[in-house]
């Protein structure tokens, strides 16, 4: 399993990019939202990637960040969604906008993708429910909770310990709902684990 490529970018095109690794380059597909984040031809890259292996091929999938691929494993997990499909999700919705459509239930948004037409945006939506954690968290605690602030670092925290995205998002909801917006990250992550554990 091929789990992060870092090395030099030597090409990219609509839906790909090389990133050469000691010698050997390494074809990724990749959203238009990473591609475009990749920076100049010749400068250093690290991807996060997921190998897909098939009968026929195996293919390589990058990704920016670890909520990008965490994405597009829930997505590629739901019937008619392959790789190729998910990342043109991804290129339309990033991680935590896909989340705030699945958890409000909004096929439209979803339905913008390249491919994605109103049943399988439907199925998406359905079996994607509680399954993408942290966007759900600021859907749950509403336009206060900072991004990438302490809520996701408590939430990050609860995942490292085995609790579920969604069990995990309700909880530092509630215990940020509590403590308010100016709480420490110990507080929030303390308060967070006795909620969930009841």
């Amino acid at each position: 399993m091929i789990a992060r490529l870092a090395g030099t970018l030597l090409e990219t095109t609509a839906d790909s990019a090389v990133v050469d690794v000691n010698g050997v380059g390494y074809l990724a597909l990749a959203s238009s939202r990473t591609l475009d984040a990749l920076g100049p031809l010749g400068g250093s890259v690290t991807l996060l990637t997921e190998l897909q292996v098939r009968e026929d091929s195996m293919t390589l999938f990058a990704f920016g960040s670890a909520g990008e691929r965490e994405a597009f494993r829930q997505l590629t997990g739901v019937q008619g969604v392959g790789g190729r499909l998910a990342l043109a999700i991804l290129s339309i919705l990033p991680p935590d906008d896909l989340a705030r459509a699945v958890s409000a239930g909004d096929k439209a948004s979803i339905s913008r993708a390249s491919g994605v037409g109103p049943k399988l945006a439907q199925r998406i939506a359905m079996e994607l429910q509680g399954k993408l954690g942290l966007p759900a968290l600021a859907a749950t605690a509403g336009a206060s909770t900072p991004r990438g602030g302490v809520a996701q670092d408590a939430l990050s925290a609860l995942a490292n310990l085995g609790f579920k995205p969604a069990e995990a998002s309700a909880a530092v909801a509630a215990a940020q709902e509590e403590l308010g917006s100016d709480v420490t990250i110990d507080a929030l992550v303390r308060l967070a684990l006795r909620k969930a554990a009841k």
